[in-house]
């Protein structure tokens, strides 16, 4: 390569990284992006909202390796994960992350964050991101019950069944609620089932309800999976609902799997993304972004069950298949949906966090 090139290369590495704000997938950026070569991401499960599709999708587009890191990993550790490589430029380094809401302010209040702002800035929720642009939403679902109803005959249909002795050893969390949003997110439903509408009592209600639950027997101390769905040894597990439909699709009937919508307690979660301020690839970060909120993207979150946050503005431009409309869940099941505000978010997760082991007394692995 002659030295001009390089220097023009170089001069749009340099452009972009600086620009706090740069064009949807522009050419600057482009070049900038496959320059560096690679994107590290982390805690990204492939079946997780469709995302194996959208990486391939994205690596297809660009031509830019992508560096899956600790796919089963939650909100928190990819906050130490950025911590721990702060002078680490190698693959064990992330990009990017994808957290639970309550996360991105812990991580742009430690330092841990860069602001982008994305080209479609401006048909994100306000509510949904922070204003400087060091984190945004991305998506939502709501927590269901994923039962495998070749060892479950009686399905639940609501939190309070989930007690009964027919789910003895039977019920399990999707993740470490010490440590992992949507686990965390799973403790404040149960306890906003049994709350009513005080959202300020519902984390110690939650923490209340799976003590009860421990002590019945019914719940199981291990992080649930498709796979020990399947296997049995944890036939109920409380997850994401664009989680478990898309394990309903992979396991093909085998067994049956119900997904179900509680009919109370029925809470939403936003997850956000961000750049991490130690990006050794920051300009493919970037350049990831533009993806995810293209519309391209979001579509692509649609078609992993995920309801993307851009949702509202493809409906008004009618840019969502029909087809793709049909395959999510009832309506109905969405209508008593409850969004936790951030604030709420912050001070249960605290709640939750620190209390678990002492009042439940089961530490989940």
């Amino acid at each position: 390569m002659s030295a001009q090139p390089l220097r023009v290369l170089a001069a749009a590495a340099l452009a972009v990284c600086a620009a706090p704000h740069a064009f949807a997938q522009s050419a600057a950026l482009v070049t900038a992006a496959k320059a560096e070569g690679q994107l590290t991401v982390i805690a990204l499960a492939r079946s997780w909202c469709g995302y194996g599709a959208v990486i391939d999708a994205f690596k297809a587009k660009y031509g830019i390796k992508v560096n899956e890191l600790n796919p089963d990993a939650g909100s928190g550790d990819e906050l130490e994960a950025i911590k721990a490589n702060k002078d680490n430029k190698g693959p064990q380094a992330p990009d990017t992350i994808d957290v639970g809401l309550s996360f991105g302010p812990q991580a742009k209040a430690a330092g841990l964050l860069q602001p982008y702002k994305v080209a479609n800035w401006a048909t994100i929720p306000d509510s949904a991101k922070d204003a400087e642009g060091y984190w945004y939403g991305d998506y939502y679902g709501v927590l269901a019950f994923q039962v495998n109803t070749d060892i479950i005959s009686k399905v639940p249909s609501d939190w309070s069944d989930l007690l009964k002795p027919e789910y003895r050893n039977a019920v399990a969390l999707a993740g470490d609620p010490r440590t992992a949003n949507q686990a965390i997110q799973s403790v404040y439903a149960a306890g906003a089932s049994t709350a009513g509408s005080d959202a300020t009592k519902a984390g110690t209600a939650g923490l209340k309800y799976f003590a009860d639950m421990n002590k019945a027997g019914n719940f199981v101390p291990v992080i649930g999976k498709a796979a020990s769905l399947a296997q049995g040894s944890t036939p109920v597990v409380i997850r994401w609902d664009y989680n478990a439909l898309a394990d309903r699709d992979a396991l093909n009937g085998n067994p049956k799997v119900a997904v179900v919508v509680p009919k109370s307690g029925v809470v939403a979660g936003v997850y956000v993304q961000a750049i991490s301020a130690y990006a050794p690839h920051p300009n493919a970060a970037k350049l990831w972004m533009e993806y995810l909120y293209s519309d391209e993207g979001q579509l692509a979150w649609l078609n992993g069950y995920c309801h993307p946050i851009r949702f509202n503005d493809l409906v008004s431009k009618k840019l969502i298949p029909k087809a793709m409309m049909d395959k999510l869940p009832a309506a109905e099941g969405y209508a008593k949906a409850l969004f936790p505000t951030l604030e709420q978010q912050t001070a249960y997760k605290e709640i939750i966090g620190k209390q678990w082991d002492q009042v439940v007394g089961a530490t989940v692995k």
